[in-house]
């Protein structure tokens, strides 16, 4: 949580391979109310703060797995609250403090200051910062500013209008959280490649999140020149006593180009560069958090090639080869353990069952399994962990909580009755026991942590404890054999990185940081031994992969791979022939794939295998269980509540029918041993014999014949082959007469007939008929309901003169005229074509149409039943004499 103690100075900085930022809780830098901080831009490890204490300290982070004893420096400048602090950009060792009193420079060497300078603060100045402007001034004439900009309203840049403006608002960034303070990252630091102009850090209340300005460039070798022109480097161009006695001097330039990178000469303006600001930080950005990794040398899993498996598919195998029917499985084993074990023959599981039962299963006999009584292996007490003797497929081994290891002997054929006394004990560890481990080359030579804080190995054949491992200070998370058996790796709980030699010390030989979340941790060596894959948890409970060189442990990761957010442990599986690491947890429904590399990115994903619903261990088989001729480079089991499936992990290829020998090297015949554990303990070494995986009767797709490349185009001579006038004329002629030949096809609608001028004339005779007589009668109701209303007013004023008065208030209508339209009804078809001869268009747009008389006589029909009805209603409710008079 950034602090909350407000100054004028900055919360963030950076360096090119630094964060620092002001906190209220106890960190790396222990300082009372720190208003400002920097960092020297000569040393990244070189931190100067100012803080409420009126002091200036001077830190040298010499490294992020060590804590900061104390500053390297403190000086006192006495001068009320600290609230600026700037070192020199080109002198080493000079320091400028300002406070509400005024300034003063230093000497970090001296106790003294060098000068101070009084303050003055202007109204104007109070002004232009409470209207949040921001004023360009020239330092040789300090009495008004070149320009402004209001940072606060739309306004814009002003200036005097006689020259280009100064302010150019190139893009904006609106961020999602609200912002404590922002940090620029030094030029040197950016990401050449993709075309980063600038990278700054937004300071929020959880976060630092990095903001890149890219310019839409093509990414790739060309370096672009015109957007990276020569920077200041990173040595001072003189020291504090040449400044003082009045030397100027620059910071040399230098290139932001590598030596992969070849000068473009697009010759692009700048003025078409528009930096546009992204939320996802470069590939090259050393922010990334992890295992203490090198800053600079962290990379994103995205970055780089692609891998080969990147297309890798993961799939259920079918139903027939599952094992059903599982029935009181213990599904909360131990973190240390992997859930359940198995080998190329059979499989073993956890029951929850009293007395620490196992189940074992034989693969060559899958199916539903009975619901009656089935054997087990009883142990007497609470299973820790369990594995299987890679030597001998019928052995178990079985670590208990009672801090016993257990060796148990599986009949061949499987388990017919219930065992109940194992082949031999081993005692020696005081708790309980984390996890067991055989060596991969000799024999009968077991590796044992345990609550005890110590790591012991057993020779099986004699039953006795062997060599004791010691040095961890907490809990064992995990351990692991390297490749060539002679050191024995380990990841503490306490965040540290052990390496054994075990016929050497019994003392770690090389330590080094490791994951910081204390939740459970993995380690596997990869690439030959070369590297230590860690799998953990950071601060935040964040899975994380971690890649350690295994020469160097001290200096921590160089690469780091974020995964997701799990209570779970990852437990790696690693195939040494195709360097591929697999993934996953107890109670996850997704497999993550990476293939590993010695160089940058390290970390290259994959596809990855996801399942319906979550599963409760996942063990991988040997490599001679694939399916060679599917391109099978991996084959697991799926531990599920009441199942056990098989999953397949291929590759997609063409040429299936040739032997993929760049997917299938020559593997390592693991399951014989090389040399017995006596001889190891006596300093012997030695080396599995390696086996082709391919079939007699499969050809390597390495020997394939070749395949004459199909051109997907005409040879460019086609197209810039010169045409005569003649081929011209003809071509366009063929052209035309084939678009006119589509006109020879008539429409479909043109092949319709039409309907009679005679018949259009009768039947449209009838519609005026019907539709003149209703009509009629609609306005004759009208104009008798007018007449009697107007008869009863004239009846009221008198009898006199009614009727003449009530005839005149029709409107300006004669009775002529009504009568008229009421006998238009009694009109014969003659009559009505000669004075509605317009109306017979009846194919004429501009009339209508037939279809628009026809809605007519249909809703003027209407209207007549309805006013018929009401008519009749009105007359049945009048007296006698009142309804003669209304007919």
């Amino acid at each position: 949580r950034p602090g909350s103690f407000t100054s004028q100075g900055s919360s963030i900085k950076s360096s090119c391979q630094l964060v620092a930022f002001t906190t209220e809780q106890a960190g790396i830098l222990r300082i009372l109310c720190v208003t400002d901080l920097d960092f020297s831009p000569f040393d990244d490890d070189l931190l100067v703060t100012c803080s409420a204490d009126e002091t200036v300290k001077v830190w040298h982070v010499c490294g992020l797995g060590e804590e900061v004893q104390g500053p390297k420096t403190t000086l006192s400048p006495q001068d009320g609250r600290l609230e600026v602090v700037q070192l020199h950009p080109c002198s080493s060792g000079i320091v400028a403090v300002g406070s509400s009193r005024g300034a003063q420079v230093w000497d970090v060497n001296h106790p003294a200051a060098l000068a101070g300078i009084a303050s003055t603060l202007s109204h104007y100045t109070v002004k232009c910062m409470r209207q949040q402007e921001m004023r360009l001034w020239d330092g040789r004439k300090l009495s008004s500013s070149l320009a402004s900009l209001s940072l606060g309203t739309s306004n814009g840049c002003q200036h005097d209008g006689k020259q280009k403006p100064l302010f150019v608002t190139v893009s904006d960034c609106l961020m999602e959280m609200s912002t404590r303070g922002v940090a620029m990252v030094p030029k040197l630091a950016v990401d050449v490649g993709s075309c980063e102009v600038m990278r700054v850090l937004q300071l929020t209340d959880g976060f630092i999140v990095p903001v890149s300005y890219h310019v839409p460039r093509k990414a790739g070798q060309d370096f672009h020149s015109d957007l990276y022109p020569d920077t200041a480097g990173q040595a001072a161009a003189m020291k504090a006593e040449e400044w003082w006695s009045g030397e100027n001097r620059q910071v040399s330039l230098r290139t932001l180009s590598s030596d992969q990178q070849l000068v473009s000469s697009s010759g692009r303006s700048s003025g078409s560069s528009s930096a546009a600001p992204s939320r996802s930080p470069s590939s090259t950005s050393g922010l990334s958090s992890g295992c203490q990794p090198s800053p600079v040398n962290a990379r994103s899993v995205h970055s780089g090639p692609s891998s080969k498996f990147r297309h890798l598919q993961g799939s259920v195998l079918h139903r027939d080869t599952h094992i059903t029917n599982l029935r009181g499985l213990h599904l909360t084993t131990p973190g240390e353990c992997d859930g359940f074990c198995a080998n190329g023959q059979r499989v073993a599981v956890p029951l929850a069952i009293a007395g620490g039962q196992i189940a074992v299963f034989e693969l060559s006999q899958p199916g539903k399994l009975p619901d009656a009584f089935m054997p087990t292996i009883q142990n007497s007490v609470n299973v820790a962990d369990f594995c299987w003797d890679p030597f001998d497929p019928h052995r178990l081994v079985v670590a208990g909580d009672d801090a016993k290891i257990r060796v148990w002997k599986v009949p061949e054929g499987g388990l017919t009755d219930t065992l109940t006394e194992p082949e031999c004990v081993l005692q020696g560890h005081t708790e309980k026991i984390y996890t067991i481990k055989f060596h991969p080359y000799a024999r009968d030579l077991l590796a044992s942590s345990s609550y005890d804080l110590s790591v012991r190995l057993w020779d099986l054949q004699t039953g006795q404890e062997v060599k004791k491992l010691k040095g961890h200070l907490d809990q064992i998370f995990g351990m692991a054999w390297s490749p060539d058996g002679k050191q024995l790796a380990t990841v503490c709980k306490d965040g540290k990185i052990r390496v054994y030699d075990p016929r050497r010390s019994d003392e770690p030989v090389q330590e080094g940081p490791g994951p910081e979340g204390h939740r459970g941790a993995r380690l596997v060596w990869v690439l030959g031994g070369k590297f230590l894959l860690v799998s953990g948890f950071d601060s935040r409970s964040e899975r994380q992969l971690y890649l350690v060189p295994s020469d160097c442990v001290k200096s921590g990761s160089i690469a780091c791979a974020p995964a997701d957010v799990s209570p779970s442990t990852l437990i790696p599986f690693h195939d040494p022939d195709t360097n591929l690491i697999l993934l996953t947890g107890k109670g996850d429904t997704r497999v993550y794939v990476f293939e590993i590399v010695p160089e940058e990115p390290y970390f290259m994903e994959c596809s990855s295998f996801n399942s319906s619903e979550p599963h409760k261990g996942f063990c991988f088989l040997p490599k001679t269980s694939c399916d060679v001729r599917d391109v099978e480079v991996a084959r697991a089991l799926r531990l599920s509540k009441s199942s056990i499936e098989p999953v397949a992990f291929k590759v997609p290829r063409v040429k299936k029918e040739f032997f993929q020998d760049d997917v299938f090297p020559d593997s390592a015949v693991w399951w014989e041993s090389s040399l017995s554990a006596a001889s190891w303990l006596s300093g012997s070494n030695s080396q599995h014999r390696k086996i082709s995986l391919r079939p007699t009767d499969m050809a390597p797709v390495s020997e394939a014949p070749k395949e004459a490349p199909v051109r997907k185009y005409l040879p460019s001579s086609v197209y810039l082959e010169e045409k005569t006038d003649e081929q011209k004329k003809e071509e366009l002629l063929s052209a035309m007469v084939a678009k006119l030949g589509n006109l020879d096809n008539p429409l479909p609608q043109e092949s319709y007939e039409g309907v009679d001028e005679e018949e259009w004339a009768k039947y449209l005779a009838q519609i005026i008929v019907v539709g003149m007589q209703v009509v009629g009668r609609a306005f004759a109701r009208a104009l008798r309901q007018e007449f009697a209303a107007s008869q009863a007013a004239a009846e009221a004023r008198g009898r006199a003169g009614a009727q003449s008065a009530a005839a005149s208030s029709l409107s300006g209508m004669t009775l002529q005229e009504a009568q008229q339209i009421l006998n238009i009804g009694t009109l014969t078809p003659e009559e009505i074509q000669k004075n509605y001869e317009h109306l017979f268009k009846v194919n004429d747009k501009s009339a209508g149409g037939s279809f628009y008389l026809q809605s007519k006589v249909v809703r003027a029909k209407e209207r007549l039943e309805e006013e018929l009805s009401i008519q009749k209603q009105n007359t049945q409710d009048l007296p006698p004499q009142d309804q003669q008079r209304q007919t």
